[in-house]
């Protein structure tokens, strides 16, 4: 039997976490015997509030978890904010017993502080995919679905985690439970680690131009050094006077605002998510001053970059419902605050 830890960090994301559990607890179901053996950890042994402002209670505190086979980190918004100093501790220790350490959503956040993604590759929701690189520039960070790396392994979050839950549950176990729980699931299909996790530009946007899907594409992958319309007209074998006329048709406006859109709201993830100066972003993002950098944001957001760090964080109020007892007998309690 496989014993699963679940770290839980302040306003962790709820769909990513329920996603890794369920899966553990239906290859139980599916199995008719106890394959996995699960728990919840906190900080400070309290209960612990979700991103969506449920909360979950636990068993215990970070450094009173026992020796387990697998520990997994629940992160959420905010990430940055919080101090996971007993926690990173924890992870090593358990990572010199030989633990395995994983982590769904912005977890991956919290092992790379600790050191534990050196030499290993990694993944992390698409919004925070620019930051980690940027905050940590040696690790492999790229925007897979999910990544099984030897005994580390990350996700983007979301629903991602039950596909990532699932591939380890076909590596110990064999298709046929994986394939059962994602039929209990209600999952069609169980995706690869490679795949994407954004949806399709097309679908995305609404459009299926062929031309104009491309150009799109090379503003998101030029975003730090914007191309000239011209370049990009080009690139698709038009006119620049024929590219502003398709962007004005089907997308509104010119790919000039366009691109700066991409670049801003780049940028926002940027101030939102680390400590980086401004000036630092706007030069990513392809101003060439922060003066620059300052004015268009305030045009398209309708208040200045630096006030965005200032911005109070948002927590939803809790549902009343009834607690639910887990497989190892604790309880996750959904508090009532009214």
């Amino acid at each position: 039997m496989t014993t699963v830890g679940f770290m839980l960090v302040e306003q962790f994301s709820m769909i990513a976490f329920s996603s890794a559990i369920e899966a553990l607890r239906l290859a139980n179901r599916a199995a008719q015997r106890d394959l996995y053996r699960y728990s919840l950890w906190s900080e400070n042994g309290k209960s612990c509030q979700a991103s969506n402002g449920v909360e979950v209670q636990v068993g215990g505190t970070f450094g009173e978890t026992e020796t387990l086979d697998m520990l997994i980190v629940c992160g959420g918004v905010d990430i940055q904010r919080y101090d996971h100093r007993s926690l990173q501790t924890t992870l090593r220790r358990s990572c010199t017993r030989g633990s395995a350490i994983g982590a769904v959503c912005t977890g991956t956040y919290v092992l790379a502080k600790a050191g534990l993604l050196d030499g290993y590759r990694a993944t992390i929701h698409w919004e925070n995919v620019a930051s980690l690189s940027s905050e940590y520039d040696q690790l492999e960070v790229g925007s897979d679905l999910f990544e099984i790396d030897r005994n580390r392994f990350t996700c983007a979050g979301g629903t991602a985690a039950a596909d990532m839950m699932l591939s380890l549950i076909t590596r110990d176990h064999g298709t046929d439970l994986a394939a059962a729980v994602a039929e209990q699931l209600i999952h069609h299909r169980i995706r690869e680690s490679g795949e994407g996790q954004r949806m399709d530009l097309r679908m995305r946007l609404g459009i299926a131009h062929p031309k104009l899907l491309h150009v799109v594409d090379l503003m998101e992958k030029t975003f730090a050094e914007p191309l000239a319309s011209q370049d990009l007209a080009e690139a698709v074998h038009l006119s620049k006077r024929q590219l502003e006329r398709l962007f004005l048709k089907y997308l509104g406006r010119s790919p000039a605002r366009h691109y700066l859109c991409i670049r801003l709201e780049h940028a926002r993830h940027l101030i939102r998510q680390t400590a980086m100066p401004l000036l630092t972003i706007a030069i990513e993002c392809g101003f060439a001053s922060a003066s620059h950098f300052s004015k268009a944001y305030v045009d398209h957001f309708g208040h200045p970059p630096s006030s965005e760090r200032k911005q109070p964080k948002c927590e939803g109020k809790p549902h009343s419902v009834r607690p639910m007892a887990a497989k190892t007998g604790r309880t996750l309690e959904l508090a009532d605050r009214r």
